[in-house]
Order: structure tokens, then C-alpha cells, then sequence
């Protein structure tokens, strides 16, 4: 007969109010203990973890003698109360415990290639990144995981009341130069064409300008092909946003705003350490600091310290190594009101200030944006400085001046780096550890063992052949 009043599955973390009465769990054998006749298994679940306690009179103790760490297993059992000289006040559930009356094995498990109690920074990253999935049980990771999640909600929620729209942007688009190197994608339907990933939203953000949105916000995947770096990816997370009708005051109140509100709610145990946040022009922060990226904390041996500070009037261009000129942060960006007219001058190149700005936290940049060139012709000069002649500059930008042509308002955004300002909230040494399935610094995917070669009959259908 069907069982009209089963016991519905408890997460370990709402056990507290639960004593003396029947429940029902489910999740991995953290860990598992024969003390003389007594068996005790810690449960973990999304939630937490729960001690358990299997008796000799119980008819799960004969099972209970056969179950591994990290087997899945779900459990019915009673829920008391500890006896008093071995509460644990520090821990959740640490004055429960669970006394088990039986157990169902939901699925068995090899030995993990590692330990999974510790916080894992002992264990080799190659090895963590090649069992990502078992490395991500960690409490720590875990706990990293759904503190992105509040991030990211918070700033959805922030940026809502406010009027803006959150819109997705195309991941098949043009590879056109801006910085670093695209990563390309094949087409099969048109041989010898090719999609790139985007580096960045940056034009389509700007055509959504044009288009008449006003205030765009995304949490949008970057993908930048760059050499072999420490603490970089080659596919990222920002938070990219573009507003109309602003002067760079507004977008950056919105965005110390936003930045102060995240501390407040999300990690209010840390300290912004001045509000409003500081602000160096370029030449300030080199001469002073010898860098664009200053660590302004007075006390660098506290954690909790948050030194945010703003770097603006950046120089527009820079010469390259063969000496050609070139953009500090992207060609898109606007000269400073007074050096507008210098882009006609060329004599004045090297002295052009864009309204570039900077955000900084303890000595890293989370953050970059611009004022933008709204104006057609003022964007075809910015590229006839980098030495583009008219046909290139049709075939990599015709599209944006055309859609600058067609009443596009004055504009400007930002966008974040946004697994490096939640590695710093969180603590972390590097953005690896707040990713879910990050790459190596070497940009492998140890765990599906990526980049691998396609077959012949994939790089024929491409019109592709692989020269060694």
C-alpha cells in the first residue's frame, strides 16, 4: 500500500529544531569512525554536514560497517540531542546528532585520488583541476561558488531599480583588433570565414547605445587568447555595463555605489578603508607609486582592509615597439573635453589624455571604462593615428561608424574583472579558486583534457588542414 505520509528529505542545515523526531537525509560519507561498537558517519549535503551515530541493535549497523567516504547514502534516523560532554558549540549542528535507523547506499565510489577534508591548498592544481568535480565538495569552494552567486544577484538586483536591462550580447561575432588576440571559429557553411569570440561587448554594448536602451548591464563570458600568464583565463567573467546622457562623474558614483553596497551586505566583516573612494590621474599614481595599480592600504597585514581607488587621465596612446602609435586601454574611448581637437594635431598625439578610468582594489585593477567616442569621424581619426588607411578601417570598423553615424547619444560605461574582485573579497590567492571549472595558467582543461585535435573529417568539412 502506498505510503500517503513519507518522510520528506531534510537538509542537514534545518536539524536544529528537528529533535526527537524522525528524518530523513541525503548525501556523501564525509567521514566515518568505529568507536568500540558504535559506528559514526559524517553526512554532507549542499547545506552543511551532520554527525550520525549507527547503534549495534540498529538493523543498519551490518551496512554500516561496509560504507566508504564519499559513497552517496541516504538515511532515516532520530534526531538528539547530544550528551553534553561532547557538544561541539563551534560547529553547525555540533549539539545534535543523528541516531540512524536505516541506510541506503544510492551510489558507491572509487578512492578519491585525494583528501577531501582539508581546504585543499596542499594538493598539487594540476591534480585539483584534473578532479574538479570532486575537488568543488570542498566546504571552502563551495562556499565560494554560492558567494559569486550572491554577487552576481546583488548586482542584478542593483542595476534593475535603477532602469538598466540586462542583455545578452552574441559569443559568435567579428574579430576585429582590439588588444589581444581573438579566438577564431571556423565556418563550415562559408569556407575559409571565420566567427571570433569577444573579447569583450564592447560594440555591442555601444550599438545598444545607439539603439536606444539608455542603461545595459551584463554578466558576460570574455574570451582573449594571450599568452601564457599567472592569474589570467582565457575565458573570463565581467560585469559589463553602458550608460547614455553621462559625464564620467555619474558613471563613477554608480559604480563606488554599487562596489560599497556589495561590501556592506556580502562581506561587512571588511572594512572600505575611505569613503569616497580616492582618486589619482595617471601621473599621480606613477609618480607616487611607481604604478597605475596602487596598493593604498595603510595597513597591508590586515585582511579586512578594502583600499579602492580611482586612476584617471590616462594618456591615449603609446608608441609599440617599432615605434607606431598605439591605445593604452581601446580605441572606442573618448579624448578628455580639452584634447578633442588634438586628435586633428600630430604633434599633440603623444599628449592626448582620454577619459579612461580605473578602478582599484589593494594594489589590483578590478575594474575599466571610458567616455566613448560617439561621433563618427572622431573614432575613423583615432584609427588613422594607429595607422589604418581607409580600406581597413571599413572593413574592421565600417559597421560601428555607421551605426555612430545614425544618432548615436554621448555614452560611456565600464566593465569589471569579476573573478579577480571575487577572489579578493573571498580571500583567495587567485581567480581559480572562485571559478567552477577554471583552466590551468597554461589555459588547460585538465579534466576533459581540452585543447585536443579534431579529426580529419571535422577539419575537411572546415576547408581546415593542420600544418605542423
Amino acid at each position: 500500500m502506498e505510503n500517503k505520509n513519507p518522510i520528506l528529505r531534510t537538509l542537514s542545515t534545518n536539524l536544529g529544531d528537528q529533535v526527537n523526531k524522525q528524518v530523513k537525509l541525503a548525501g556523501w560519507i564525509a567521514g566515518r569512525r568505529d568507536h568500540g561498537k558504535l559506528i559514526f558517519i559524517d553526512l554532507r549535503d549542499r547545506s552543511g554536514e551532520v554527525q550520525m551515530v549507527v547503534l549495534p541493535q540498529s538493523a543498519a549497523y551490518q551496512l554500516a560497517n561496509t560504507i566508504r567516504p564519499e559513497w552517496v547514502i541516504e538515511v532515516t534516523g532520530q534526531v538528539n540531542s547530544r550528551p553534553e560532554k561532547t557538544i561541539n558549540p563551534n560547529v553547525i549542528n555540533g549539539r545534535i546528532e543523528i541516531e540512524v535507523k536505516t541506510i541506503a547506499v544510492l551510489n558507491q565510489t572509487t578512492t578519491p585520488p585525494f583528501d577531501l577534508t582539508t581546504d585543499g591548498y596542499e594538493i598539487g592544481e594540476e591534480e585539483r583541476l584534473r578532479f574538479r568535480y570532486l575537488d568543488l565538495r570542498r566546504p571552502r569552494l563551495r562556499a565560494n561558488l554560492t558567494f559569486r552567486h550572491r554577487i552576481n544577484k546583488l548586482i542584478r538586483d542593483f542595476l534593475s531599480v535603477r532602469d538598466f536591462v540586462e542583455v545578452e550580447t552574441p559569443v559568435l561575432t567579428k574579430s576585429t583588433p582590439e588588444g589581444a588576440r581573438d579566438y577564431v571559429v571556423p565556418s563550415r557553411l562559408y569556407n575559409g570565414k571565420f566567427y571570433a569570440l569577444p573579447q569583450s561587448p564592447q560594440q555591442y554594448k555601444q550599438l545598444l547605445m545607439t539603439a536606444g536602451l539608455e542603461r545595459y548591464f551584463q554578466i558576460a563570458r570574455c574570451f582573449r587568447d594571450e599568452d601564457t600568464r599567472g592569474d589570467r583565463q582565457p575565458e573570463f567573467t565581467q560585469l559589463d555595463l553602458e550608460m547614455s546622457f553621462v559625464d564620467r562623474e555619474k558613471v563613477m558614483t554608480l559604480n563606488e555605489e554599487l562596489l560599497t553596497e556589495i561590501v556592506a551586505n556580502l562581506v561587512p566583516e571588511k572594512k572600505i578603508q575611505t569613503k569616497p573612494f580616492p582618486r589619482l590621474t595617471y601621473h599621480q599614481a606613477m609618480e607616487q607609486y611607481g604604478t597605475d595599480r596602487p596598493d593604498l592600504r595603510t595597513d597591508k597585514s590586515d585582511n579586512n582592509t578594502l583600499a579602492f581607488c580611482w586612476v584617471i587621465d590616462f594618456p591615449f596612446f603609446e608608441r609599440d615597439k617599432a615605434g607606431h602609435w598605439t591605445f593604452t586601454h581601446n580605441p572606442f574611448s573618448a579624448p578628455i573635453p580639452e584634447h578633442r581637437d588634438w586628435l586633428n594635431d600630430e604633434t599633440k598625439t603623444g599628449d592626448i589624455l582620454t577619459n579612461q578610468y580605473d578602478i582599484v582594489l589593494n594594489g589590483f585593477e578590478i575594474g575599466g571604462g571610458s567616455l566613448r567616442n560617439h561621433e563618427p569621424d572622431q573614432l575613423k581619426r583615432v584609427f588613422k593615428i594607429l595607422g589604418y588607411d581607409d580600406e581597413r578601417i571599413e572593413a574592421n570598423f565600417g559597421h560601428m561608424l555607421t551605426a555612430l553615424g545614425a544618432g548615436t547619444p554621448p555614452h560611456g560605461g565600464i566593465a569589471w574583472g569579476l573573478d579577480r574582485l571575487i577572489a579578493l573579497l573571498a580571500g583567495e590567492p587567485n581567480i581559480r579558486e572562485v571559478i567552477a571549472f577554471p583552466k590551468t595558467g597554461e589555459g588547460r582543461d585538465l579534466m576533459m583534457n581540452a585543447p585536443t585535435p579534431i579529426t580529419p573529417e571535422q577539419l575537411n568539412e572546415l576547408g581546415l588542414r593542420h600544418v605542423k
